[in-house]
């Protein structure tokens, strides 16, 4: 079952870089082959990202930073970057 949290977590561990572009990707496919959502989410909204999500390899739907934060925001989080110098 697709939630909100569920999809902000994968989003995170992209942010992250403790999952590939195409992880992220399998994984909204994955969603996507049937999606189920729960009664208060707004299913909508998650279809609109996870549809975006799946497709994000392709040169139509870049995953940039503005969509990045976007789809956080829109999903209930806040970004807030921190840079660690090595």
């Amino acid at each position: 079952m697709a939630t909100r949290r569920g999809i902000l977590s994968q989003l995170t561990a992209y942010l992250n870089r403790q999952i590939t572009l195409a992880e992220l990707v399998d994984w909204a496919e994955k969603a996507l082959i049937e999606p189920e959502f729960a009664n208060d989410e707004d299913a909508d909204l998650m279809m609109d990202v996870l549809m975006y999500l799946g497709a994000a390899d392709s040169r139509g739907f870049p995953l940039t930073w503005e969509k990045l934060s976007d789809f956080v925001e829109r999903l209930g989080g806040s970004v807030r970057v921190i840079v660690e110098v090595a």
